[in-house]
């Protein structure tokens, strides 16, 4: 697929806000301790579609069901406010979604999905002006169309997300909610009176702690890129280091990075994991059951807000590249399993209580000076719901995340592929030189319409 696929401009043909179907009263909605520690962040996602229906019955069935799922997913459909400690909060006022539905003249073929930032980046994932979530509906000229959604990350995280998705999906094919959501911010409640654990200090920081803005500037900004992963290739990493998927691609990651550093440099290089805390909370809940209804299934699988941890590990990019993979894929599962706790989350809870209204950061994101080394995140997004995410004319031919956030460090989501093969899509956002070299590895391979079978 050449660079052609993302030499094409689109066209708006109508602007809309869309509302919730049912009243909903003006209320306020605490941010939890866990959503304070995201920035103003927006993350994007997208499906594309090979349609059956006439298009604009399509986007009628989007619209409709979209009301009809914000009934229910509320927050999505209001703004967030300063509150009078300077703190984000949720004003749910059934602002609306602001809705685009545009046209492209390019065929769902020769789209260059291996370049996102300039085939989807404000193309065919909307840039967000106002409210929590922006949708964006592109007709393609072969008939086909592209879903594409920004949201607000302080509101929602990829599990939250991915709720959103699967249920407004399910409203579009008149099928119950499989999983309702749950606003209760009590089941992230800090502890009374909250513990200090100096542990976590090393994880995050405060705000104030960052050097002033353009103190240094990066010399080259971070470019994204889609590839996809064999399955056999998934395996044999592996069963190499007996570890898990995700801490085997992340050890095999790490190494990459480190090996881009120069030789007679004394770089650090980090590598961060996120962490949803769901499960690691799902039992314990530590709010006043008292307050329980008994026909209301409380649960952290239901949650919606954010409930993220970003350990991360740092070593001398030269030890890493001496180190083996085996002893490297050690090293994260090691800084992995100590956020995979209850205790983890519940005294993060309680460290962002102890500093705020003073907002804070994951530190990893932080550059705090020009020689800091290489800082990279992988975020999972095997529970990303592709399969799920139809709404009556079949699943998408294919589906990714895109989160261009704008800092210095990388990122990385491991998805999995529409073949259904055990395949994975991995979305990259990474410095040049690192994209370079991961291409060298043989197992990054560009995605490609071929590989989609577009």
């Amino acid at each position: 697929m050449g660079s052609c696929g993302t030499m094409f401009s689109v066209s708006v043909k109508k602007r809309d806000i869309i509302a919730a179907a049912l009243p909903v009263q003006d209320h306020w909605l605490p941010m939890s301790n866990l959503d304070l520690l995201l920035p103003p962040l927006d993350i994007g996602v997208f499906f594309c579609y090979k349609n059956s229906l006439p298009l604009y019955e399509s986007v009628n069935i989007v619209k409709k069901s979209l009301a009809e799922a914000l009934a229910t997913f509320y927050p999505l459909a209001g703004e967030v406010v300063q509150n009078s400690l300077g703190e984000p909060e949720l004003l749910c006022n059934n602002r609306g979604v602001d809705f685009i539905h545009a046209y492209a003249d390019m065929e769902l073929k020769n789209i260059d999905l291996y370049h996102p930032d300039e085939s989807v980046e404000r193309k065919l994932v909307p840039l967000k002006k106002q409210g929590v979530l922006t949708v964006q509906v592109t007709e393609l000229s072969c008939g086909g169309f592209v879903i594409g959604c920004t949201f607000d990350h302080r509101v929602a995280d990829a599990y939250s997300i991915n709720l959103f998705l699967t249920a407004w999906a399910e409203i579009a094919q008149s099928k119950p909610i499989s999983t309702l959501p749950s606003f209760r911010r009590s089941m992230l409640n800090p502890r009374r009176p909250p513990v200090m654990k100096t542990v976590y200090n090393k994880l995050f920081l405060p705000l104030s702690s960052l050097p002033p803005p353009r103190s240094f500037c990066p010399t080259n900004p971070l470019v994204s890129r889609i590839y996809y992963m064999e399955a056999k290739d998934i395996i044999h990493l592996q069963s190499n280091l007996k570890r898990s998927k995700l801490v085997s691609f992340t050890a095999f990651l790490w190494k990459i990075i480190a090996e881009c550093d120069q030789d007679g440099f004394v770089n650090t290089c980090k590598m961060g994991v996120v962490v949803d805390g769901r499960e690691r909370l799902n039992n314990k809940l530590s709010f006043d059951k008292l307050t329980l209804s008994n026909t209301m299934p409380f649960s952290m699988q239901n949650y919606f807000g954010n409930v993220l941890s970003i350990p991360y590990g740092e070593a001398n990019s030269n030890e890493l590249k001496d180190m083996s993979l085996t002893l490297v894929a050690d090293m994260v599962h090691e800084f992995v399993c100590h956020a995979m706790t209850e205790e983890h989350f519940r005294g993060l809870v309680d460290w962002v209580e102890l500093h705020r209204p003073e907002p804070a950061v994951a530190k990893i994101y932080a550059k705090m000076d020009e020689n800091d080394g290489e800082a990279v995140v992988v975020s999972s997004g095997q529970r990303f719901p592709v399969d799920g995410i139809d709404f009556g004319w079949g699943k998408p031919n294919f589906g990714s995340y895109h989160f261009p956030w704008g800092g210095q460090t990388g990122y990385v989501m491991p998805m999995p592929s529409t073949r259904d093969n055990g395949d994975w899509i991995v979305y990259m956002h990474l410095l040049q030189k690192h994209l370079d070299l991961v291409e060298t590895k043989g197992v990054f391979k560009p995605l490609t319409s071929s590989y989609l079978n577009f």
